[in-house]
């Protein structure tokens, strides 16, 4: 799949096409349903779960009830036409947008649907170690702010890089980008 660029228009999603005309994203768009179901299932299990709980009246029909949670989940994360950054990479790697909604500091979903947290498959405990190495803090500061000792501080890190497949600090770097894995 290639990149894609969503935008709200007259309270409906739509997608820029690669040629540069626009289409309302509909249910029979099964292809670009199914490929962004699936990533919001893995990659945003908690807005998945929301967003499941939400339609779940609408299950019995699988192609609707998947149209339904995309549609939302876009809506509530992509909203203008811009062309500084594709809302969801070749990759997969979704660039979330702060949308104009009206529910903005009502809504049981804020933090859960929009902005959704990453699926990192971390500890909360390797969360907090890695924020601040992401922040640049060194392991004789991350021991001191956490109450914990260098040894634990460095095995988490250890136990990050292990599950990640990784190796260094930068790939770290690259990979919290990569995923908004600390987006604000």
């Amino acid at each position: 799949m290639e990149g894609i660029e969503f935008y709200i228009y007259e309270d409906k999603l739509w997608i820029m096409l690669q040629d540069g005309t626009s289409k309302e994203v509909e249910e029979s768009d099964t292809e670009l349903v199914q490929t962004l179901f699936e990533r919001i299932k893995e990659q945003y299990p908690e807005a998945f779960k929301a967003l499941c709980r939400n339609y779940s009246s609408s299950s019995p029909n699988v192609r609707y009830f998947q149209f339904l949670i995309v549609r939302r989940f876009c809506k509530c994360n992509f909203g203008k036409l811009d062309t500084t950054k594709i809302d969801v990479e070749r990759t997969g790697r979704m660039n979330f947008e702060k949308v104009d909604c009206p529910l903005r500091g009502e809504c049981q979903f804020e933090g859960v649907i929009c902005t959704p947290k990453f699926n990192s498959n971390l500890s909360t405990a390797e969360l907090r170690v890695m924020k601040l190495v992401y922040q640049g803090s060194t392991i004789e500061e991350i021991a001191s702010a956490l109450f914990l000792s260098p040894y634990t501080v460095k095995n988490h890190i250890k136990s990050v890089y292990c599950k990640l497949n990784i190796h260094e600090k930068s790939e770290f770097i690259r990979y919290a980008n990569e995923k908004n894995l600390f987006y604000v």
